[in-house]
């Protein structure tokens, strides 16, 4: 469920079986790294690719390197 390349809250919430505060705390983190690096972000938003990278080992979305 990637359709905009960006996940929200809900997303985060079932991809790592957390609450909603702790969602948006990890989002809030993400977007901070990546505004540290120069992207833009949206508040409440997360790239997907990024979150999947820095959480690769939620959901089975693990990959070789």
């Amino acid at each position: 469920m990637r359709e905009s390349g960006f996940l929200r809250a809900e997303q985060v919430m079932k991809e790592m079986q957390i609450s909603r505060q702790k969602a948006y705390k990890i989002i809030r983190q993400l977007n901070e790294e990546l505004a540290g690096m120069g992207y833009i972000t949206v508040q409440g938003r997360v790239n997907a690719d990024y979150f999947y990278e820095r959480c690769r080992y939620h959901g089975g979305k693990e990959t070789q390197q």
